[in-house]
C-alpha cells in the first residue's frame, strides 16, 4: 500500500492537512481449520496486504470519514445513536464505541483510508482495518489499552456493529503479526507462541477461485452441530472433555456406534486437524518444510471428504498442485469456495502458475487470481516529516 496515495487524499479532503499514518495487515492461516470453536489450534501470520489510515484529531465531536477506494465520504458523532448507515463506516464507527466502552476517551478526528487487501479472498480486509483504527485511536488518545483488548475490540465491532459472529484470529493476527513469524493460538486458553517462518526456496501463493458458494450458515451450523454431538457422546464415559480439542481417536472410536456416521466423520477430521498444527509447529522448528507441505495436503483431504466443505473449483486447483511438485496446498479457510495457499519451491513457482491458470480456465471458463504473500509485522504507526525539499523520512514504530 502507498502511503503517498493515503497522505496525498487526506490533503485533499481536508484542507492539506498532515495527520498520523498507522497500518494493519491482513493475515492467511498456513493450517488448523474450523478448529477454533473445538477448542482447539489455529496458526495465522500476517501478510504485506493491509490497510492504511491517515488520521488528524479535529476538535470537534464528529469523525469525518473517506474511503479512497470507494469514494465515499461520511460523517458520524461517537454516541450509540449516531451509527453510520454505510456499511464501511461502521467498522470505524464500532472500534470508537468499543474504546469508549472500556474507559476510553475519544474525540472527533479527520481520517481517510486505503486497503490492498483483497476482498472476498479470505485475508481479512475487515479486521486489517479494525486492527489499524483500534491501534491508531488507542496511540492517539493515549487510552492505555493492551494488545488483546484491541483484537477484542475488533472482534467485538464485528459482533455488536456489523452483524457477523466472529472468532478472534484475524484480528489477533492483524494486531500481534511478527515477520518471519506464524502464530500459534490456542483458541481456548488465548496463549499464544510465535513460530519461525522463514521458507527460503520457497514461495506463499493464494489461487483464489473467484467463486463462493454459499456457506450457508446452515451448514456451518450444522457440522459445528456435529462436533457438539460429539463431545456430548463422549462426555457421558469422559467428563472432563468440554470440546473435540479434549479427545483423541480411541475416546471417538468407542463411541461410534452411538452417533451418525456423518457426526463421526466431521469429529475424526477435527481432532486430525488439531494434531496436524502441533506437527506443523514441530516440523518448522527444524525447518522442516516437506513436513509442513505434507501436513497442508492432509488438511485439504479432510476438508474435501471428510468435513466436506470444499468444492469443485478448490479440488482442481488441489490436484493442479500435486501435478506439479507443490510442496503443500490447501483450502484455506470455511470452505465453499475462496482461496487454496501454496507452498511452492521457487524453481517449481512459473510453471505451477502457468498451468493452474490455463488449465483452470479450460475447465471453468476464467482464471483464477494470484496473490503472493509474505509474512509481515502487525499493527504500526507510521511516523512522517516532510522537509524542505517534501521528501518524506519514515519510521515504523511498533506497539510494545
Amino acid at each position: 500500500m502507498d502511503i503517498e496515495v493515503v497522505r496525498s487524499r487526506f490533503q485533499k479532503h481536508f484542507n492539506g492537512e498532515i495527520g498520523s499514518v498507522y497500518a494493519s495487515p491482513g493475515r492467511i492461516n498456513l493450517i488448523g481449520e474450523h478448529t477454533d470453536y473445538n477448542g482447539g489450534f489455529v496458526f495465522p501470520g500476517a501478510i504485506d496486504k493491509g490497510m492504511m489510515a491517515e488520521i488528524k484529531i479535529n476538535g470537534t465531536d464528529k469523525v469525518r470519514a473517506y474511503s479512497i477506494d470507494l469514494k465515499d465520504y461520511v460523517e458520524f458523532g461517537l454516541n450509540e445513536e449516531d451509527a453510520p448507515h454505510a456499511s464501511w463506516a461502521r467498522y470505524i464507527f464500532g472500534v470508537c464505541r468499543e474504546i469508549i466502552k472500556r474507559g476510553g476517551k475519544i474525540q472527533g478526528f479527520d481520517t481517510a483510508f486505503a486497503g490492498d487487501v483483497p476482498l472476498g479472498a479470505g485475508m481479512s480486509s475487515s479486521a486489517a482495518l479494525e486492527s489499524t483504527y483500534a491501534f491508531a485511536l488507542n496511540d492517539m488518545f493515549n487510552c492505555g489499552i493492551d494488545k488483546f483488548e484491541l483484537a477484542k475490540i475488533g472482534q467485538a465491532t464485528e459482533h455488536n456493529y456489523c452483524g457477523v459472529n466472529c472468532g478472534i484470529m484475524d484480528q489477533f493476527a492483524s494486531v500481534f503479526g511478527k515477520a518471519g513469524s506464524l502464530i500459534r493460538l490456542d483458541c481456548r486458553s488465548l496463549e499464544y507462541k510465535y513460530y519461525p517462518f522463514n521458507p527460503t526456496g520457497y514461495k506463499v501463493v493464494l489461487l483464489d477461485s473467484v467463486v463462493k458458494h454459499e456457506l450457508a450458515s446452515s451448514a456451518y451450523n450444522k457440522r459445528r452441530q456435529s462436533c457438539e454431538t460429539v463431545v456430548a457422546a463422549i462426555k457421558k464415559n469422559h467428563p472432563e472433555v468440554e470440546f473435540l480439542r479434549d479427545c483423541t481417536m480411541e475416546m471417538l472410536e468407542a463411541v461410534k456406534n452411538d452417533v451418525t456416521a456423518e457426526d463421526y466423520m466431521r469429529s475424526e477430521y477435527v481432532i486430525e486437524e488439531i494434531q496436524r498444527v502441533l506437527d506443523v509447529c514441530d516440523a518448522l522448528e527444524k525447518g522442516d518444510y516437506e513436513t509442513v507441505g505434507e501436513k497442508m495436503y492432509g488438511t485439504h483431504h479432510g476438508m474435501s471428504k471428510l468435513y466436506e466443505v470444499s468444492c469443485e473449483e478448490l479440488d482442481f486447483l488441489n490436484d493442479c498442485a500435486k501435478k506439479n511438485g507443490v510442496t503443500g496446498s490447501r483450502v484455506m479457510g470455511g470452505g465453499f469456495g475462496g482461496c487454496t495457499i501454496n507452498l511452492v519451491k521457487e524453481e517449481l513457482y512459473d510453471a505451477f502458475i502457468a498451468d493452474a491458470k490455463e488449465s483452470f480456465k479450460a475447465k471453468f471458463g476464467r482464471s483464477p487470481k494470484v496473490y503472493d504473500v509474505v509474512i509481515r509485522d502487525g499493527s504500526r504507526k507510521l511516523a512522517k516529516v516532510l522537509n524542505k525539499h517534501n521528501l518524506i523520512e519514515r519510521c515504523i514504530i511498533h506497539f510494545e
